[in-house]
């Protein structure tokens, strides 16, 4: 028999429920009662004045170093003046006070301040690096103005002054196609990224890491107190491989002219220098330029922003000649010993091209033909080449295409075809055009470190190297992050006898009495170079409007330099590009001039009583400069 159950009390239950669900009820309206109401206004108070704040530190910028560890670009302090939207009560009252403490143009205030509307809690930036005096005046009346802030950060300063402009670049003011890029993702409106130069191409290593300082603020933008500091992480430093006192060297020799000078360790490719002028200086955008500084910058007509060493592409002229001559002997045209006359002019079909000496030369070889740049041995010996094989020559030595330097917008120059031409202009390419072709003029376009690398390439035996602008990186703490080699892109393929003769021949355009590049003459070292001149066209030859090319390399026997000078509008290269070069040579390797005492610029380095003498061209061997 089944045991019956007792049934359930569900009444207990209930009432245990009950009691239950009224305390936590009273429980809640108590607390409510005691948030609400007794501890109402001050939990009220709290919420409406008391905010946190975070607030960017911007970072230490990478100093960057010449070779020889002199500072040249570093950083000091600039006070930024800032102003947070979410903060400010009345803008009508803000623009009042701002235009009365600022040595700024109203309009321009208004312009900044209309852009509050990007983000209500982003610091937008009003004026930045502000003076001490404006500091002064803000600093007095800041209480009076919320929302207003100013910031300490690093600012690019230039201890040595404009130093390779073109190379080192500058910084602006991120705008805001970049911001949208992505490419930028720790930067805000109102940052200074590098927009040129070696700043910009190593923007990441140069530009550290933000910090950040978390504040407690009340209802007026006040700082009530300092929650807590993130560091920022300073830039990495960067060693260039410039030398300062040979860059400074190159920009003094082309003050008040439009050129380009490069100087090459033609061992590595390294620049030693490269300048360009007329040149900017950095300094000036240091500061938030207005639209119609810029305009007045790029409104130019000397193109300052223009690095003419890279981006400047000029007919060779004479300087072009080593290459013919190389080409020649390679091919087998001609020998070392073979003549041609030269009378002035040459006659090819029904035109006449004269030569740049209107009596002529006479009869010449290839030696004289360099030393003396004969026009009329090289328009033979031109034709005889034709354009498409003088073109591969042209090409081992790098010319026609960008060097691979780590500047942006380099030009690649123009060696011309047959091909070039049939699709350029939908024409046959005319022998008449090699006859200009051969003297670097026609359609040859090359940039200034175009022929310094072709320079360079002869002196070292054949070697073309990659220019390159920096030797290592390393942190702020001294740990080297990465260094860098020199890359060989290729040897050329010539016999070394033949660039023996070639370097022997542009050693007697510096040394042996009648050679067009006798004003670069040095004692103690023995200098091989090459003159040229370049007609420009529509201009003609009057009034020294063509443009002056100089090429060298020193000391002969074992070469550490390369450069070339280029002067717009210079006239004979020999007059005007020549001296400059010398003037580097003289500098690098600490050439005293007589009379002198102090290394200043003469007219020559001999002893007193040898003003006459010629300096011996030493002996130089092929095989000392056979290509590995």
């Amino acid at each position: 028999m089944l045991e019956q159950r007792e049934p359930i009390d569900f009444s207990k239950q209930f009432l245990i429920t009950t009691v239950v669900i009224l305390a936590a009820f009273f429980a809640l309206t108590g607390r409510f009662w005691y948030l609400q109401i007794l501890k109402g206004d001050h939990f009220k108070k709290m919420a409406e004045n008391n905010r946190v704040r975070v607030l960017p530190v911007p970072p230490a910028r990478g100093i960057l170093f010449d070779r020889n560890g002199l500072m040249l670009v570093n950083s000091r302090p600039s006070f930024n003046l800032y102003v947070i939207p979410d903060d400010v009560q009345d803008w009508d009252l803000l623009k009042e006070q701002l235009t009365r403490l600022l040595d700024m143009e109203p309009d321009l205030i208004e312009r900044r301040l209309a852009q509050k509307k990007a983000s209500p809690f982003q610091p937008l930036p009003i004026k930045l690096d502000i003076t001490s005096e404006e500091l002064g005046r803000l600093e007095t009346f800041k209480y009076m103005m919320p929302g207003v802030y100013i910031e300490v950060s690093p600012q690019r300063n230039y201890p040595l002054g404009p130093v390779a402009p073109h190379v080192i670049g500058y910084l602006g003011e991120i705008t805001p196609e970049q911001l949208k890029s992505g490419k930028y993702p720790e930067c805000r409106l109102g940052d200074y990224i590098g927009q040129w130069g070696l700043e910009k191409e190593y923007q990441k290593d140069l530009g550290g890491i933000k910090g950040g300082r978390y504040l407690e603020v009340d209802a007026r933008g006040r700082e009530v107190q300092v929650l807590g500091v993130q560091e920022p992480t300073a830039g990495n430093n960067l060693v260039t491989t410039l030398d300062w006192d040979l860059q400074k060297t190159a920009q003094e020799a082309l003050q008040g002219r439009a050129g380009a000078v490069v100087a090459l360790d033609p061992r590595s490719g390294e620049v030693l220098a490269m300048a360009s002028s007329p040149a900017f200086d950095p300094s000036t955008f240091t500061r938030k330029l207005t639209a119609k500084d810029w305009q007045t910058l790029l409104s130019d007509p000397l193109k300052p922003f223009q690095n003419r060493a890279i981006q400047g592409q000029y007919p060779p002229g004479s300087t072009y000649k080593m290459v013919v001559a190389l080409a020649a002997l390679e091919e087998g045209l001609v020998t070392p010993e073979t003549t041609f006359y030269c009378n002035g002019t040459f006659l090819f079909g029904n035109r006449r091209f004269s030569c740049w000496r209107k009596g002529g030369h006479g009869s010449v070889n290839l030696h004289k033909a360099i030393v003396q740049s004969c026009d009329v041995y090289f328009y033979n010996v031109g034709l005889r080449l034709g354009v498409d094989r003088l073109a591969r020559y042209a090409q081992y030595f790098g010319l026609g295409q960008p060097t691979g330097v780590a500047l942006t917008s380099e030009k690649g120059g123009l060696i011309p075809t047959s091909l070039w031409k049939l699709k350029r202009y939908k024409a046959p390419w005319h022998p008449g055009e090699t006859v200009s072709l051969s003297i670097g003029q026609g359609y040859n376009l090359v940039t200034p470190l175009q022929m310094a690398v072709l320079t360079a390439a002869l002196a070292n035996g054949g070697k073309v190297y990659r220019p390159y602008l920096v030797k290592k990186l390393f942190s702020p703490q001294g740990r080297i992050l990465k260094e860098f080699s020199p890359v060989q892109l290729r040897s050329l393929p010539v016999k070394a006898e033949h660039l023996y003769l070639i370097r022997k021949a542009m050693a007697g355009v510096v040394n042996e009495p009648g050679g067009t590049g006798y004003a670069c003459r040095l004692w103690g070292i023995t200098a091989a170079g090459k003159t040229g001149t370049a007609q420009v066209v529509g201009l003609g030859k009057k009034g020294g409007r063509d443009h002056a090319w100089f090429v060298a390399f020193a000391p002969l026997e074992d070469p550490k330099l390369a450069v070339a000078v280029l002067v717009e509008h210079g006239g004979h290269g020999g007059d005007a590009a020549a001296p400059i070069a010398r003037k580097l040579f003289q500098a690098y390797f600490h050439l005293i001039p007589r009379g002198s005492g102090t290394g200043a610029s003469s007219t020559e380095e001999t002893p007193s009583g040898e003003e006459n003498q010629t300096p011996p061209t030493p002996s130089v061997r092929p095989e000392e400069y056979r290509v590995d």
